[in-house]
C-alpha cells in the first residue's frame, strides 16, 4: 500500500521575487502554485503576475504574515512564495514501502546546515545515479532558493528522501537491510578498497562535529578517503563527490 505522501514532501518552495520568477520562466518545471502577499508593492511582481498567468499557474493571495509562514522565511520572502514540484521526492517511509528493491545506494545527510554544500551534494549525487538522498527536515539546511542555487537548479530533479531526522532515517534503513558506512580521516577501511555490500547508505556530517552521536553509533564500516600531502580532509560537499562516483565506478566492473 502506498504511503499518503504530504504536500511538503512533494514540493520545493522558492521564495524571493527573482527565484519565483526564474522558476516560472523555466518551461520543464511544473510550478503548483504561486502565492503574493497582500499589498505587496514594488519591482517584480507585475512580471511574476504575468508569467504565472501566461502558464495558467494557480496565482493566489495571502496575509503577509501568512505567507511568512508559508514561506518559511520572513526576512527574505519578499512577499512572494512559489511551490516547485519535485517529481523525484518522497518520504523515505513511503519509497521503502513501495520500491525497497529500487534503492541500492543511499545517501543520509547528517547536521549538514550550510545550503550550499546540501546543494553541491544534491548535484554530484544526482549525476552519479545515486538512488536516494536523505534530506532530514531538522538538523540539515532546508531546501530552499540557495540550495537549489547551489545545485544549479538540479534540486528540483534530485531523488531527495524525507525523514524527520538523520538517526530516524538510518534506523529505518537498517531495518530494510541497509549496511551504513560512515566517512572518517581515521576510517578502519580505504574508501576505494573496502567491502561495500548493497543496499548501502553512506552518512554524511558536517565537517566541524562529524555525525550526531545517535547515527554514529548505527554505523557498520568506517571508511576513509586517502589523503596526501598532509590534508587531512575534505569538504562535505567534495567527499560527497568522491563517495557518489566510487559507487559508479563500483557498478561497472
Amino acid at each position: 500500500m502506498t504511503a499518503e505522501t504530504s504536500p511538503k514532501d512533494r514540493f520545493i518552495t522558492v521564495y524571493g521575487r527573482n527565484p519565483v520568477h526564474e522558476v516560472l520562466l523555466d518551461e520543464d518545471l511544473h510550478v503548483d502554485k504561486v502565492v503574493i502577499a497582500e499589498g505587496a508593492r514594488g519591482s517584480g511582481l507585475r512580471e511574476i503576475q504575468q508569467a504565472a498567468r501566461r502558464r495558467g499557474v494557480v496565482l493566489s493571495y495571502a496575509s503577509a504574515e501568512r505567507v511568512k509562514k508559508l514561506a518559511g522565511n520572513g526576512r527574505q520572502d519578499q512577499g512572494v512564495f512559489a511551490d516547485v514540484v519535485a517529481p523525484r521526492m518522497r518520504p523515505l517511509e513511503a519509497a521503502l514501502a513501495d520500491d525497497a528493491a529500487g534503492l541500492r545506494t543511499v545517501l543520509v545527510l547528517d547536521g549538514v546546515t550550510t545550503p550550499a554544500n546540501v546543494g553541491m551534494i544534491l548535484r554530484s549525487a544526482t549525476a552519479a545515479g545515486v538512488d536516494g538522498i536523505v534530506v532530514p527536515r531538522k538538523g540539515v539546511a532546508s531546501l530552499d532558493p540557495l540550495v537549489v542555487k547551489a545545485s544549479a537548479g538540479v534540486a528540483f530533479r534530485s531523488p531527495i528522501l524525507k525523514a524527520f531526522t538523520a538517526g530516524e532515517a538510518v534506523r529505518e534503513l537498517k531495518e530494510h537491510g541497509f549496511h551504513v558506512v560512515g566517512l572518517d580521516a581515521s576510517g578502519d577501511d580505504d574508501l576505494f578498497a573496502a567491502h561495500l555490500p548493497e543496499p548501502v547508505a553512506f552518512v554524511l556530517g558536517s565537517e566541524t562535529a562529524g555525525l550526531t552521536p545517535e547515527v554514529a553509533r548505527q554505523v557498520d564500516t568506517w571508511v576513509s578517503i586517502p589523503m596526501a600531502a598532509g590534508v587531512e580532509s575534505l569538504n562535505v560537499s567534495a567527499a560527497a563527490a568522491v563517495v557518489c562516483f566510487e559507487l559508479v565506478r563500483r557498478s561497472r566492473l
